[in-house]
């Protein structure tokens, strides 16, 4: 039996795949991408005679039949699923018939969209005295959300919220944050396949035109939303800056030094 790996491809970028996930590519003898998220560039590393698949087509039972056919056959065998397989994947439903199986299994963390987008922007998401959280979430569709974990109630923390899978429910994000409390004028930022080369998209707007400027751009799906009280810090006039570079600030590597006073 081979070892099935379980590879973080990023956010679409094939240069921000970690050199781990690189290498692991480059001594695969089967690869299994999901091409719906991720680009096929992102099997360039694969080497000749590389058995390599699309799974978009496939449900979680063939998924998991061509990972334990592929395990038989080969050393090493590559799932290559988009940003970090632990969020929003289907890692658990996948690794629990390899256990099964007898098949053993990795991981390869990898870039976030949320990561990429505040990148591709940027921006932070926190700032010190403003938000030092950070909430990963998504709006309900046809998956439910668990207890206590709607949006209206999450956002209540007036913290960074990273929004997956929620492009087309726009509307109802501005609902559950109006009526959590924000501004219809609180900033919102939207990234369509942010670090995808030739076709990232940054749009910027408040709760009250946001939904209008990606309509505007076509935006329906692969986007990230970000609302912050830390979005546009770049431009304020005034930053609490971090204690931890202050000159009066003493850490195990600096011995703070006190200013002088008139």
């Amino acid at each position: 039996m081979g070892k099935v790996w379980f590879v973080g491809a990023g956010p679409g970028d094939p240069e921000l795949i970690t050199v781990k996930g690189r290498d692991l590519i480059a001594r695969a003898g089967a690869i299994l991408y999901a091409g719906s998220l991720v680009s096929e560039v992102a099997t360039r590393f694969a080497p000749a005679g590389c058995e390599i698949a699309d799974s978009k087509e496939m449900t979680l039972e063939q998924i998991s039949a061509w990972l334990i056919g592929k395990a038989q056959a080969h050393d090493t065998v590559v799932r290559l699923q988009t940003g970090d397989p632990t969020l929003y994947g289907t890692l658990i439903e996948l690794v629990q018939p390899l256990d099964i199986a007898g098949i053993e299994v990795g991981v390869v963390p990898g870039v976030s969209s949320a990561m990429a987008s505040a990148a591709a922007a940027v921006e932070s998401l926190t700032l010190p005295e403003v938000t030092q959280t950070v909430i990963f979430t998504r709006l309900q569709g046809r998956t439910p959300m668990p207890p206590g974990e709607s949006l209206e109630e999450l956002a209540r923390h007036r913290c960074t919220l990273c929004l997956f899978l929620s492009i087309t429910l726009l509307h109802k994000v501005k609902e559950a944050l109006l009526a959590a409390g924000w501004r219809d004028d609180s900033p919102v930022l939207v990234v369509h396949k942010a670090s995808w080369p030739g076709e990232e998209k940054i749009v910027r707007g408040t709760l009250a035109d946001i939904r209008d400027k990606c309509r505007a751009e076509k935006i329906a799906s692969q986007a990230m939303i970000i609302v912050s009280p830390a979005l546009g810090a770049r431009r304020w006039p005034e930053l609490k800056k971090s204690k931890l570079y202050d000159v009066a600030f003493t850490h195990r590597f600096r011995k703070g030094m006190k200013t002088a006073t008139r």
